[in-house]
């Protein structure tokens, strides 16, 4: 199981921008690091994971998925954030 940053910025009403983040939630362990990033544990694919997600966003919405190695750091992070990197990457 891999870890992925999910970055996106969806030009879509917020009725849409809600299953969107439904669907993200369903795809394994997450953490909603800041308002359009989050970081997701899955076995998936990056081209998978892409797949999955742009059904839920209209052709004009635009969206990274990265993986990730396990190396991180951040700045002024939330708390919760924080214990879910530490444990999940």
């Amino acid at each position: 199981m891999g870890a992925f940053l999910v970055s996106y910025k969806l030009q879509a009403p917020i009725q849409k921008n809600h299953r969107f983040i439904e669907e993200i939630k369903r795809i394994g362990r997450c953490c909603q690091c800041m308002e359009s990033v989050w970081i997701v544990c899955s076995s998936d694919t990056c081209e998978l994971l892409r797949e999955r997600l742009v059904k839920y966003m209209d052709s004009d919405s635009e969206l990274l998925v990265v993986g990730l190695k396990g190396h991180w750091a951040s700045n002024n992070l939330n708390g919760d954030s924080l214990e879910w990197l530490s444990q999940n990457l």
